[in-house]
Parts: C-alpha cells; structure tokens; sequence
C-alpha cells in the first residue's frame, strides 16, 4: 500500500522571468526529508492568481502532505519541527560573522607577508580590517544608519552631518591603518570617533538604561546596543593608543 504520509505535493512559481525562491527552498527541505515530491509548476501570473483563489491563500508555495495543506515554506519548517527564524528577533549573527571573518583575513594576511599567522601585525590587522568591513556595512544604506545613529549618539545629536560622515571617517582610518600610512591622519580620527562611540553607547545602555538598536552592522540590522558597539569604539581608541605609544 503506497504510504502517503511520505509523499507530498507542492505547487510554486516557475515563470520564465521568475522562479520562487522559496518554493525551491521548499521542495529541496521535503526531499531531505525523504519525501516523494510532486512538483506542480504555477507558470503563468494568470494560472498563479487561480491557484491563490481556488485555495483561498495569499502566497505561493504551497504544500500538501497526505492531502492536507500545509502552507507556505515557514509553515512547513513549523510542521517538519524545524526552527523558523523571526525577522523581528534580535540577532548577535551579524557581528559574529564579521569579527570572525576579518580575524580569518588578518591571520591569512599574516601568513602571506610573514609566513606565520600569529604575528602581532595580525592583531593590528584584525582591528583595520573590522573598522573596513564595519563602515561597509554602514555605507551600504548610509541613511538608514544615520537614522538609527541619531537614536544614541551625543555628537550626531548636536551636529546631524556627523551621523552621515561617521562611517566614511571609520573607512578611512580602517584603510590606512591597514596601510600603515598617514599615522597623522588616522590615529586623531580614530581616537576621536572612538571615544565619543564609546561614552555615547555606556551613557545610552549603562547609565540610561535604554534598549536600543545597534547602527554598528549598519542599520537594518536587529543587534542590540549595548557590549559590541562598546567594544567596536573601544578597539579604535585602543588601537590609536597603541599606535601612538609604539611609533607605528
């Protein structure tokens, strides 16, 4: 007797100028999961519109197993048990991935130059390459973040245009730091950017209270304020310091 309960169907989007992504998500999630996959093709705008009224949904893909719809591709991680992740939820994911990914580039950075990854040039590397990748992310949507900086910051408070310059001045003392050119220039900036970071986001979070969010990834993102902010205004400071007291 066929057993059903491992069998389903799935109707999704599959236009020659669209292919639904999450209907593919969704039919490579079932074959995973062992099922026997009926893949229905929704080709047309006018064959999608009938299939969303006939059914009374809204959105495409749509699943079935045993006969029973299921829904969408969330509601059907929901049903197979699997983590559905909310876009609403704050999020450290962001700041791992880049801190982790500019130790790698440091570390490589290093072996290449020197032949070794441990050196301490790739410590000094790991804070440039951070500050680059960090005013990436800023520059990406510079408004957005300006409008998330505002939230906590005391001098783009006073002067507005110091929330949109901010992420170019980090890309700048990023790059020559990582240069190792015009210490002049890159270590006051640092310093200052740094410093006036760091006793904003202790006044917002520590002192105030506040639950905010984050503009340090930029500022789409659903990362907290609090210790990684501090911590990206604390490396800057700490690394015009070091600049300053070694003759970098």
């Amino acid at each position: 007797m066929l057993d059903t309960t491992r069998r389903a169907t799935i109707h999704r989007m599959v236009m020659e100028k669209h292919v639904c992504p999450y209907g593919l998500k969704a039919k490579d999630l079932l074959e995973r999961e062992g099922f026997q996959v009926d893949d229905h093709w929704l080709t047309t705008r006018e064959e999608t519109d009938r299939f969303k009224a006939e059914q009374g949904v809204k959105t495409t893909p749509q699943t079935f197993i045993g006969g029973e719809r299921i829904g969408g591709y969330d509601d059907l991680r929901r049903h197979l048990g699997k983590p559905v992740a909310d876009p609403k939820a704050t999020s450290y994911t962001p700041v791992v991935a880049v801190f982790a990914m500019t130790a790698l580039m440091a570390l490589a950075a290093s072996y290449a130059a020197f032949g070794t990854p441990l050196t301490l040039r790739a410590g000094e590397w790991f804070i440039a390459f951070s500050m680059c990748v960090l005013a990436i992310l800023k520059l990406q949507d510079v408004e957005s973040f300006s409008s998330m900086f505002l939230g906590y910051d005391l001098l783009a408070r006073r002067w507005v245009r110091y929330a949109y310059a901010y992420p170019f001045c980090e890309a700048l003392a990023g790059i020559l730091m990582v240069a190792g050119a015009l210490k002049w220039l890159s270590i006051p900036v640092a310093l200052f950017i740094g410093t006036v970071g760091a006793v904003s986001v202790f006044k917002a979070v520590y002192v105030e209270k506040r639950e905010i969010k984050c503009a340090c990834v930029g500022g789409s993102a659903n990362v907290p304020l609090g210790f990684v902010s501090l911590t990206e205004n604390l490396m800057m400071v700490g690394m015009a310091v070091w600049m300053l007291c070694s003759g970098y």
